[in-house]
């Protein structure tokens, strides 16, 4: 099968590798859909070897199994992230993301990243969608729309609230179409032009730019001065931690779902006088794919907008640069073109 590589002299494209074989209740999936997450980031480093390995997103088919279990061939699903062990607490209560014991894949195999043609996964790591979802659409149910979508089910974000996204990279801009389906006012946070304009087409009300040295006014004088109903930044820098907590009204709510630097945070003056809730959210719990796929099967005219580029991965090189140049939203690969 074909994989994608960074090589040594700064370039990409792809290799060959095994095909993968099923073993026990790892599931041989044939990947249709690699939506590309912050990869772009390695390969913008300088390297001394070639590498290969990335990507944690996906939809697919499945081709082959090793024994019964709870998907069959022909089933179209997504596949969802990490390697839990799926015995603990944690997996079995859906939140096998926080998996404190993980997995490793069957001795002798090594296909457990999505930009390839093929991946190895345990079957209950495997949600199955319908026909009429398409493989790039049921795709975003991973990091597109899968993390802030957990956010809103943490915090029931509905039609009555304000909600504030900072860092409108694919995390923060899939935040904004999940916030308007719910009927939620979208205040956006992000200095790059591409990104703020996209998230006005996906329904924000406002975007404002983060070096303005008045936003906590203009965020205040859009709320009538009482500040934002709930929050989540996707941006994991410290400043727009520090905004977010400033921006929630009292007993407002926010999460933090971008990976990034500490930023100081005051228990009295932030949390206790203000009765804030502040949440650190990773991926959503399985047991609400079937409310999430709905989702995408109602607000596909939004997907395709939040889908700006598609490559076949045989040009994952100017996949990767398209990304570094930040005027992208959601960019998805095909690995069998």
């Amino acid at each position: 099968m074909k994989v994608a590589a960074m090589f040594a002299d700064g370039s990409a494209g792809t290799v060959d590798r095994p095909d993968p074989q099923p073993i026990d209740d790892f599931v041989l999936v044939k990947i249709h859909s690699v939506p590309m997450c912050t990869e772009y980031k390695g390969f913008k480093n300088e390297r001394d070897q070639d590498a290969v390995g990335f990507g944690h997103e996906a939809a697919g088919e499945v081709v082959e199994l090793a024994q019964p279990g709870r998907v069959k061939v022909g089933d179209r699903v997504v596949v969802q992230p990490q390697l839990g062990c799926g015995r603990c607490w944690l997996c079995l209560d859906g939140e096998h993301i926080h998996c404190q014991n993980g997995r490793r894949l069957p001795e002798g195999q090594t296909a457990g990243q999505t930009y390839a043609q093929y991946i190895l996964k345990p079957d209950w790591l495997l949600s199955p969608f319908p026909e009429d979802i398409s493989y790039d659409h049921a795709s975003m149910a991973c990091c597109g729309l899968g993390p802030t979508f957990g956010a809103m089910q943490k915090m029931n974000v509905n039609a009555l609230d304000t909600v504030m996204i900072t860092g409108l990279g694919p995390v923060g801009l899939g935040g904004v179409v999940n916030a308007h389906y719910r009927g939620a006012r979208v205040i956006a946070v992000e200095s790059q032009p591409f990104r703020a304009k996209l998230a006005l087409e996906l329904g924000a009300t406002a975007v404002f730019d983060p070096s303005n040295e008045h936003i906590q006014d203009q965020i205040m004088d859009l709320t009538g001065g009482l500040g934002v109903d709930k929050a989540m930044d996707c941006s994991g820098a410290s400043a727009a931690h520090r905004l977010m907590v400033e921006s929630l009204r009292r007993k407002g709510q926010a999460c933090f779902i971008g990976q990034g630097g500490d930023f100081p945070l005051g228990a009295s003056r932030d949390m206790i006088s203000k009765g804030i809730g502040l949440h650190g959210i990773w991926h959503y719990n399985l047991s609400h794919f079937p409310a999430l796929i709905k989702v995408i099967g109602q607000v596909e005219g939004q997907l395709d907008k939040f889908i700006t580029h598609r490559f076949g991965m045989s040009r994952v090189e100017g996949a990767w640069k398209q990304q570094s140049t930040g005027d992208a939203g959601k960019v998805v690969l095909d690995p069998w073109a």
